[in-house]
């Protein structure tokens, strides 16, 4: 397991600090496919290289500003990790942004160098892909959020647990169709897990049409999402809450039965604690006591507190 707590600065008004490890459960994986990016104040970096810790600075990065990300290779497809690291680095030579269009306009071209990268030739091979939850915070400015994918954005806060990214999984487009309602819908995402992917970075989507694996990515938003889930739209500002607690985490960590039990515990875990401190206490929570019929996989999240003098 790894570890980035205590060594970098993200500015009088933020904490944050990551972890990840190679999973839990009765088949542990052989190989730590998730991945995560810290870029704080100061431009110091720090994410996973070769799976592990890699730090290093960002040059001409502004003061103040900062990216936080979390990414879960798919390695079902082949080079999962691989497809992870290689987003990464592209997220390390993009330049601060400071406005959502031009946050999804770098991320979309990065989306589609990255696919010529991994583009073998072969047309019958499925090119590799990663989610992609991504905060980057300038100074004095909304929050913005760049997703893709089934990882996710918790708020913990006031005893309570809330979504703020909505998982690309089918059960999203039959949604979007009118195929299914609202309660079929959480009833689908929230209440089992089950492994399926409508649109990864680098990989695509088959949101347009479920028959055929589109390069592009699709962006979700009010203007083609049901009134039940407008709001959790990929590309936005958000507004953070002072004295909150905000977990990006890969779907390792509600991969059972019962998903709903494991996000109960965390208010608790999270309360009083810095982020390091949450970080690591809501890793060795699910260690020690996982879930009844857990299915093994690579764990990562990052823990992003607003204090109390944030302005946000």
């Amino acid at each position: 397991m790894h570890f980035i707590k205590d060594e970098l600065d993200f500015g009088p008004g933020l904490d944050a600090a990551a972890g990840s490890s190679v999973g839990a459960g009765p088949l542990a994986r052989r190989e730590n496919q998730d991945n995560f990016l810290l870029i704080d104040a100061h431009g110091h970096a720090a994410c996973l290289v070769g799976q592990t810790p890699w730090r290093g600075q960002v040059a001409g990065w502004p003061a103040g500003h900062v990216r936080l990300a979390v990414l879960d290779g798919m390695g079902g497809h082949g080079h999962g990790r691989e497809a992870a690291e290689a987003t990464v680095q592209g997220l390390l030579a993009i330049p601060a942004c400071l406005d959502v269009a031009s946050l999804a306009r770098e991320l979309d071209q990065l989306h589609a160098r990255l696919q010529v990268a991994f583009d073998t030739g072969d047309a019958q091979a499925r090119p590799p892909g990663t989610t992609l939850t991504l905060l980057e915070i300038p100074p004095r400015q909304a929050p913005l959020l760049y997703h893709v994918g089934d990882s996710r954005l918790y708020e913990v806060a006031d005893a309570a647990v809330t979504p703020l990214t909505l998982d690309h999984v089918p059960a999203t487009v039959y949604a979007m169709h009118g195929v299914i309602d609202e309660p079929q819908w959480r009833s689908r995402v929230y209440g089992a897990h089950q492994p399926q992917i409508a649109q990864a970075f680098i990989l695509g989507n088959v949101i347009v049409d479920p028959q055929v694996l589109g390069s592009e990515l699709h962006a979700l938003g009010e203007s083609n999402l049901p009134p039940f889930l407008a709001h959790l739209g990929d590309r936005r500002a958000l507004r953070l809450r002072r004295e909150a607690s905000y977990v990006l985490a890969s779907d390792g960590f509600w991969s059972c039965p019962d998903p709903a039990s494991v996000l109960a515990r965390w208010p608790a875990l999270c309360e009083g604690r810095t982020a390091a401190q949450a970080a690591t206490a809501l890793f060795d929570d699910f260690l020690r006591h996982p879930p009844e019929g857990l299915h093994s996989d690579n764990l990562t999240l990052l823990v992003l507190r607003i204090k109390a003098s944030a302005e946000r």
